[in-house]
């Protein structure tokens, strides 16, 4: 009886290792009959274009300095805050200015009563004359210490209104409305006229600007598209037209290029940051290129190669890459003739037993 139940655990045990057996042959038919697509190699149309490495800049950002001198008191605010315009951003000692603002205020209730004085003594003199009781000199007199009096007394008033506006220095505020990017002193500093406090952006317009090599600028100019590209969370994004964009016309002579700004549209710029990287790219006229679909092309490392197809099936070819031509596909400079046959999607071709499907219309 137990040499019975033996021999059925055996059939059993032997009946499941065929089972598998035909499975995973049967998966190995599967991927055996993996067809992937496959193009011709040979030059096509594409635009000629090279890129240049820019950064997002805001159009209005503000260095906002001490206009006068004295301790910061406080400093106010912090980078990244927002900030409205009018708000004060740091204040500085105003002992000094408070008491020129008083000697002026004083200075005009001198001023006033002076007037007062002249007012009245040229009323009296005016009274006098008509009764006879004063020469015309004495007349003109009194009318020329009143019209001096007056004149003091405007004098005083401007001295008050500047002593006013030296006091207002001291409460260093925002421009317009923006995010402070930096603050450049702390309290306790001494500040002095021109010492810069913080540095102030507003959020938009934004645009992307490069340096392109003086040697390049005529290219740049005779470009039929200017695009730019960033690269946010997920990756590069999408290549965007400028809605304007200047060069400026002197070259600097140290690093020998020349600035390209570019005005990034408003539904463009709500999704990017100052000082964002930037590519920019300059599309020429159309010339020969070989290119290939991105899906062909496979990065492992530092190696970036392409499936050829072989006799045998498909071998893995290195390659040098050039210009990404979008849609077009990525221009091989380097690794491949006219006449291979490359696999569009790598991932499919490095399956075991992945075959041709036969060469498909350049392009697709």
């Amino acid at each position: 009886m137990r040499l019975f139940t033996a021999i059925r655990f055996l059939n059993a045990q032997v009946c499941r290792s065929l089972l598998g057996a035909a499975w995973l042959t049967a998966g190995l038919n599967a991927v055996a009959a993996t067809e992937v697509a496959v193009q011709s190699m040979g030059a096509q149309s594409v635009n000629s274009a090279y890129v240049l490495d820019g950064v997002v800049e805001p159009v209005r950002q503000s260095t906002v300095a001490a206009q006068a001198s004295g301790r910061v008191a406080s400093l106010l605010v912090k980078a990244g805050e927002r900030v409205k315009a009018g708000q004060v951003l740091a204040t500085i000692d105003d002992r000094d200015t408070q008491t020129g603002l008083e000697r002026s205020q004083a200075q005009v209730a001198q001023a006033d009563a002076e007037l007062a004085n002249a007012k009245a003594n040229w009323q009296r003199q005016q009274e006098l004359k008509a009764k006879g009781f004063v020469s015309q000199a004495a007349l003109d007199a009194s009318a020329a210490q009143y019209k001096a009096a007056q004149a003091g007394r405007d004098g005083a008033g401007a001295g008050v209104r500047q002593a006013g506006l030296a006091q207002s220095f001291t409460k260093v505020t925002a421009p317009f409305d923006g995010y402070v990017f930096e603050t450049l002193v702390q309290a306790g500093d001494l500040a002095v006229p021109g010492k810069p406090i913080a540095v102030i952006y507003a959020p938009a317009p934004l645009r992307v600007v490069v340096q392109v090599p003086a040697s390049m600028n005529a290219q740049a100019q005779a470009s039929r598209q200017i695009e730019f590209q960033v690269t946010g969370d997920g990756g590069p994004g999408e290549w965007v037209k400028p809605t304007q964009h200047q060069a400026v016309g002197a070259a600097d002579p140290v690093s020998q290029t020349m600035t390209w700004k570019m005005d990034v549209p408003a539904q463009v710029a709500a999704q990017m940051i100052p000082g964002q990287p930037a590519r920019v790219r300059f599309v020429g006229a159309a010339v020969q290129r070989m290119v290939v679909p991105k899906a062909a092309v496979l990065q492992r490392g530092e190696l970036t190669a392409v499936y050829v197809v072989t006799l045998q099936g498909f071998a893995l070819k290195a390659v040098r890459v050039g210009q990404d031509h979008g849609a077009a596909g990525v221009e091989i400079l380097a690794g491949l003739k006219a006449t291979d046959a490359v696999a569009v999607d790598a991932v499919k071709a490095g399956l075991a037993g992945a075959k041709a499907a036969g060469p498909t219309a350049k392009g697709q």
